[in-house]
């Protein structure tokens, strides 16, 4: 396998899990009462919070709901596409 394609392969994987980790992030806070630093809550939170904190500090809750989760995975879809998407930027010819 090429160094290429592992790159490709390994970034793919980190975009699909980070995007799912986001969707779970939505759907936790649909549940305000929650300990996200309990488990299992903590597997989702504490690799989405860094992404999270700085864009909370721009974007404020509308309504009273936290719409950043939905920012990053339209970011992080956004991302795979441009990159790794059909004609991406790292795709091989």
């Amino acid at each position: 396998m090429e160094a290429s394609t592992l790159f490709n392969w390994s970034l793919g994987l980190f975009f699909a899990v980070m995007t799912l980790l986001f969707i779970f992030r939505i759907i936790l806070t649909w549940y305000p009462h929650l300990n996200l630093k309990q488990f299992p809550y903590n597997v989702v939170a504490y690799p989405t919070e860094p992404f999270l904190a700085p864009l909370r500090k721009l974007v404020p809750p509308l309504g009273g709901v936290d719409i950043t989760p939905i920012i990053w995975v339209g970011i992080f879809t956004l991302l795979r596409e441009l990159l790794l998407g059909q004609q991406g930027l790292l795709t091989n010819f």
